[in-house]
């Protein structure tokens, strides 16, 4: 389902998602997790080194702006970790899922 979907622009004003539309949705998305009382999505990755981290980091960055929705990003040495919400929401939205989705492609 979310493969065919990208992210629409979120306006604010509207609710987040439960905490049970997130567990479904993250059925799509399963390494994945919730977090912050199920308003935020995380999930960590593996590298053998820097520089990879690095371009993994930089595809992400590519499809953030190719979908104009924006995850927080941390990475060092062998890591990344991505954080997806909606700030305008404060909260999940279904654009959280769909570029968790497009991350897990790479």
């Amino acid at each position: 389902m979310l493969d065919s979907k990208h992210c629409v622009p979120c306006r604010g004003g509207i609710p987040p998602l439960e905490e049970e539309q997130a567990q479904s949705l993250l059925k799509q998305v399963p390494k994945w997790a919730l977090i912050d009382n199920a308003t935020k999505i995380r999930r960590r990755f593996a590298f053998d080194n820097f520089a990879e981290s690095l371009a993994f980091v930089n595809k992400v960055g590519q499809i953030a702006e190719d979908e104009g929705h924006h995850p927080d990003i941390t990475f060092g040495w062998g890591y990344a970790e991505v954080i997806i919400y909606s700030h305008k929401i404060g909260g999940l939205h279904e654009n959280d899922f769909i570029l968790a989705h497009a991350i897990d492609k790479l």
